[in-house]
């Protein structure tokens, strides 16, 4: 026969001093989890949330990253006359030759930091729609106009409307503020890519964006792309390209593991503590249980239970600590690109799941010791004790 569950409950109102500790303990570890696992996660999604799953992008050879590739203009024309490529309403190759820079200004604090510079075409705003202006204008080409994405107009200084900042060669005024939908273009800097090449001396492309029109998938693409060997390049799906970027949230997320162990480690002694406290303050009561007829095993099952309520609200209270992070912008170097990507926390339902059944491990492995020992006290011993 089991203990009825309202003696559990009867008992941590009873010790409410000690089962509230132990609560704020697991919740601290629970909150601190979820805040580390949620900066990871705004990263990820911020670069597999960029790009479309009709466009591909076009690169050099084993290229890493588009700062790291080149395209000459030659290839670029080849490119546009391969079959697959969608058309815009005009009959025109759906292609944008695009060149990306790294530059290095000053953020509002004063620490400089990499961002990058996109020089696109008119088709590449076409290719992606998800970009909208949000303030000001679109750059106008061959007057040195620039528009930036509203993290970097937060985060950077003198990169607001109105604004000049010198970038390669040039001095750009920013005319246009764009929000990118948390996609990895909003760490950057877009300007014409004819500007763009004039600044910085580039003649040839970093990238080309394509369309691929209705009917060919990116494998049959990149299939033409390698069989014309006067390219050497490969093409790859967009969103393929920015998965691939994700491996700088790798450190965050072994760093929020590690911290998340350590913790908890700390967490389970302080639920053991408090069960083993609450097994010599009921060393009688265990006894006279045991005298009633419940086995040794509903003993252990119902201290279990009880840490393991423990813990479920040290769980639920560290979710609701982590909700404040919810949304907060950052931004961290993404060691492909050597530039800053902004992302936001995001917490998920994934996330609330896992942490209640960290919680609830916790709980487990701090009460299962402190149960057993008062499962195992023999019934003489434990009516004897004052």
């Amino acid at each position: 026969m089991g203990i009825p569950l309202k003696y559990n409950l009867r008992n941590l109102v009873v010790r409410r001093v000690s089962s509230l500790m132990t609560v704020f303990t697991i919740a601290l570890v629970v909150g601190v989890f979820l805040a580390i696992m949620a900066l990871a996660n705004g990263l990820n999604k911020a670069l597999i949330s960029t790009g479309s799953a009709d466009n591909v992008l076009v690169m050099r050879e084993s290229a890493q990253s588009e700062v790291q590739s080149i395209v000459t203009r030659d290839s670029y024309q080849v490119i546009q006359t391969l079959a697959g490529i969608a058309r815009d309403p005009e009959g025109k190759p759906l292609t944008s030759g695009e060149i990306t820079v790294l530059v290095n200004i000053p953020r509002k604090n004063g620490k400089p930091s990499n961002v990058t510079v996109r020089g696109v075409s008119a088709a590449g705003f076409s290719m992606r729609p998800h970009l909208t202006i949000i303030d000001g204008r679109v750059f106008r080409s061959g007057v040195g106009e620039a528009i930036v994405s509203r993290s970097i107009s937060e985060r950077f200084a003198s990169v607001g409307i109105g604004d000049n900042i010198n970038l390669g060669r040039k001095s750009w005024k920013v005319v246009g503020i764009f929000d990118a939908g948390g996609t990895a273009f909003d760490s950057e800097i877009w300007s014409d890519v004819s500007d763009v090449g004039d600044a910085f001396d580039r003649r040839d492309y970093s990238s080309v964006l394509l369309r691929l029109s209705a009917g060919i998938t990116p494998d049959q693409f990149a299939g033409r792309i390698e069989a014309e060997q006067r390219l050497k390049l490969e093409a790859k799906p967009e969103i393929k390209y920015y998965e691939e970027q994700t491996s700088s949230a790798g450190p965050i997320k072994a760093l929020g593991t590690l911290v998340a162990v350590i913790l908890g480690i700390g967490a389970c002694f302080g639920g053991m503590n408090t069960m083993y406290a609450a097994v010599a303050a009921r060393t009688k009561e265990i006894g006279t249980l045991r005298a009633l007829g419940f086995s040794r095993l509903s003993i252990l099952t119902s201290f279990v239970i009880e840490s393991l309520i423990l813990s479920f609200f040290g769980g639920l209270i560290g979710i609701l600590i982590s909700l404040p992070v919810q949304g907060i912008t950052t931004g961290t170097t993404n060691f492909r690109t050597f530039s800053e990507v902004a992302f936001s926390f995001q917490l998920s339902a994934a996330l609330f799941v896992t942490a209640i059944i960290f919680a609830a491990v916790m709980g487990f492995v701090g009460g299962l010791l402190p149960a057993r020992m008062a499962a195992r006290l023999p019934i003489t011993r434990a009516l004897r004790q004052l």
